[in-house]
């Protein structure tokens, strides 16, 4: 492990290749189980070695966009989801692969064998790893600074986080880099919850280099524009050119062709899936089978989403224009259900092939939320720099219950830090969170999430004022 307690990348091509080595034994069990023998028929010997390389180097890149070597943040549970869904994939792109390099003497019979073995084993060799690396990885001791209000508030994040490896011990809510100083010895990492004086920030900066303790810094815009910089060298001088919240033309191209080509796949596999729930809404409650509602997507363009119909046709008339809550009585029963397993979006891949949005990017608003978040947030706008996604970062890396500026980060995060290996990987981890409840549970307005002081005293963290 590397001195912070995570692997490092020998410890993670380790455990990459001993789990590639398990795969191919599992293979090897599931064609000796298929046909109750000691030795493989020649024959499909042959398929399966032609195949095999492909195999691999096809789990190897599921296994980096799911995050499985990122342990800090996981859960036993997260470790059995992630290894059934990129398993599940590998078979279907296995049984692809035979299909198109007509290797059927690869019988599909040892591809779903293989999924419960591989399954099974890479699970309890996962689970093993993961043992170790709880058993050794101390945890972090975290010192909160800034504004009582944002202090509170990262407090909740994380001691409701999954992660057990980050534990808040102090909060500092003002002298920010005297306290900080004082306690240097009792933490490993300071984090910067809010914004606080220039000359105390970078008096921090070099406290903390100097006694080698980790710095966290919150996602405000100002850290956020120093996202992907690009460096430039004038004779004898170094500059730094920040880049935009933009994604470049010629990657831009390349998603545009990503989206036509998934999209049209994922419309012929859920071709069922929506038959079924329009006839379950047509059949259950009032009113037509979509609803279409408009959007704001790249440059502020107005378009129709296109949706399954959730909520009562007349939900809005005395309301008027409300975002989804926990507990929403507008939402039909069968509506609850499709929202809660995001079905309700799948006709937005018409309009991802239409060029209204994309698969991934930032959620798109109606333009009554968007106009009032514009006049809270400035820097709202910078998420129009890109379509409109059927999922996104925030979806992923945040809840659906965060509130519009705290998605607006992770937003940006995203288009600061675009490539198509974050899209796949944004796709891969989406498939895990739509069997989270909060995922597509609506804001909880009545009860949202907060701390007071006495709770963080009854925490055991230390306040320091």
């Amino acid at each position: 492990m590397q001195k912070n307690g995570e692997w490092t990348n020998w410890v993670r091509m380790v455990i990459c290749v001993a789990e590639s080595l398990i795969l191919f034994l599992s293979y090897i069990l599931s064609f000796l189980i298929r046909f109750q023998s000691r030795y493989i028929p020649r024959e499909n010997g042959i398929a399966f070695q032609q195949l095999i390389p492909w195999i691999i180097l096809i789990f190897i890149i599921f296994n980096l966009l799911s995050g499985i070597y990122v342990l800090y943040n996981k859960t036993k549970g997260d470790l059995l989801f992630i290894t059934i869904i990129t398993q599940g994939l590998l078979a279907g792109v296995t049984m692809v692969l035979s299909f198109v390099s007509r290797s059927f003497a690869f019988p599909r019979s040892v591809i779903l064998i293989n999924f419960l073995v591989s399954v099974l084993l890479l699970y309890l060799f996962r689970w093993l790893i993961f043992t170790v690396y709880r058993r050794y990885s101390s945890a972090k001791r975290i010192m909160i600074v800034g504004e009582q209000s944002k202090v509170y508030a990262a407090v909740y994040n994380f001691q409701n986080s999954k992660s057990a490896r980050h534990i808040v011990t102090h909060i500092v809510t003002s002298n920010y880099y005297e306290n900080v100083r004082q306690y240097l010895d009792e933490i490993d990492i300071v984090y910067l919850a809010s914004a606080i004086d220039e000359n105390e920030k970078l008096n921090i900066y070099s406290l903390l280099m100097r006694e080698g303790k980790k710095l966290f810094l919150n996602s405000q815009f100002e850290n956020l524009v120093m996202v992907s910089p690009n460096i430039m060298n004038f004779e004898d001088e170094s500059i730094i050119e920040t880049s935009d919240f933009r994604i470049p033309s010629d990657q831009a191209l390349i998603k545009r062709v990503f989206d036509i080509v998934v999209s049209l796949l994922m419309i012929i596999i859920t071709s069922p899936i929506m038959l079924l729930t329009a006839l379950a809404i047509k059949l259950t409650s009032k009113g037509p089978v979509f609803y279409r509602q408009v959007r704001i997507t790249l440059g502020e363009k107005e378009f129709e989403i296109l949706k399954f119909r959730s909520m009562y046709t007349d939900s809005e008339q005395k309301t008027g224009p409300i975002i989804a809550r926990a507990h929403d009585d507008r939402i039909t029963p069968v509506g609850r259900f499709i929202r809660a397993v995001r079905i309700d979006e799948l006709p937005q891949l018409f309009n991802i092939l239409k060029g209204d949005m994309s698969l991934i990017g930032p959620r798109p608003e109606r333009p009554f939320f968007v106009d009032q978040f514009e006049q809270e947030n400035p820097y709202y706008y910078l998420r129009h720099s890109v379509k409109a996604g059927l999922t996104g970062y925030a979806q992923v890396y945040g809840k659906y219950a965060t509130d519009f500026n705290s998605k607006l980060n992770f937003d940006l995060i995203y288009i600061k830090t675009y490539s198509l290996v974050l899209d796949l990987k944004i796709m891969l981890q989406t498939v895990k969170i739509l069997f989270e409840k909060v995922s597509s549970s609506g804001v909880d307005e009545e009860n949202p999430p907060i701390v007071t002081e006495e709770d963080i005293k009854d925490m055991g963290i230390k306040i320091i004022n």
